[in-house]
């Protein structure tokens, strides 16, 4: 792959700083739920944020 340019990494640190704030968000709602579903919910949409942050850190590899 091509290098990537000052914009596209200030981008890619954009991007991985929401998913990572996103993480945090959602593992707290999962904390404090007391529905079994909805913390089920929100502890698969902190997995998910914390996946598609690793998949974007694979570009600072």
């Amino acid at each position: 792959m091509d290098e990537l340019s000052v914009l596209d990494l200030q981008n890619l640190r954009h991007l991985i700083g929401g998913y990572e704030t996103s993480h945090k968000k959602m593992m707290e709602y999962a904390s404090g739920a007391s529905d079994p579903q909805i913390k089920q919910f929100f502890q698969k949409s902190a997995q998910s944020a914390m996946q598609n942050k690793q998949q974007l850190m694979q570009f600072f590899h």
